[in-house]
């Protein structure tokens, strides 16, 4: 039992702070204005599940696949920096007013629940870097199948308390800002642009920190040879 709750707040508390449900909310509603309220709560529920089937799949074969495509952990991160650094830069200067266009929605170039809302929105390369990470510290199958089943099940409960938190935050994202106001909320969303934009660069320099690391290893390494 202490195998399944530490890791399932191993991958909560890892993934909380960089998915930051709460922060999109607001920027989840402005992306989703000319949306009907009932087609706006399908698509919140299509994120969640979205959303966790992605980080699923990271910390499972994530590391595999970058492996076998010969992808490094610092490109995933420079390469993701610049995504979410771009969006987070359209969105900080679009501001993201908020203001109800559901009633010329039909003119409205429709939003897809993957792109932008999942990826970079919710699972940026920040949440993805995380969750490889998580998933290289798994113990293997052959460490035992019984303690294998026993993180892989705190795992998972981990990415469904996520996926919880995620739905809770988008389904009544128009609460939320009803609380803030408009001027909260154009705060808000204004503020946490400017978040995704400094994450988007933090994610930017760790990958490039990563090259300079790789850079200095191979310089050490050929140094010895010689």
């Amino acid at each position: 039992m202490n195998d399944i709750v530490n890791a399932a707040l191993l991958v909560y508390a890892g993934l909380f702070p960089i998915v930051n449900p709460v922060g999109g909310a607001p920027i989840f509603l402005s992306l989703t204005r000319h949306c009907p309220d009932a087609e706006r709560r399908k698509m919140a529920g299509r994120v969640t599940v979205n959303s966790f089937f992605l980080l699923l799949a990271c910390i499972l074969v994530g590391s595999y696949v970058l492996q076998f495509f010969g992808i490094s952990l610092p490109a995933l991160r420079v390469a993701g920096g610049l995504v979410v650094t771009s969006f987070a830069w359209q969105l900080l200067q679009s501001g993201g007013t908020g203001e109800d266009q559901r009633s010329a929605h039909g003119a409205e170039r429709p939003v897809d629940a993957f792109y932008p809302l999942t990826m970079p929105l919710t699972v940026g390369p920040g949440s993805i870097s995380v969750a490889i990470t998580l998933g290289t510290h798994r113990p293997a199958p052959s460490a035992g199948v019984f303690q294998y089943s026993l993180v892989a099940g705190g795992t998972i409960t981990g990415l469904l308390a996520i996926a919880l938190t995620i739905f809770l935050c988008y389904r009544f994202a128009e609460r939320i800002v009803t609380v803030l106001g408009p001027r909260g909320t154009s705060v808000m969303i204004r503020l946490s642009a400017f978040i995704l934009l400094c994450i988007g660069i933090e994610i930017l320099w760790h990958g490039c920190s990563g090259f300079i690391d790789l850079a200095k290893t191979a310089v050490s390494s050929s140094g010895s040879a010689g």
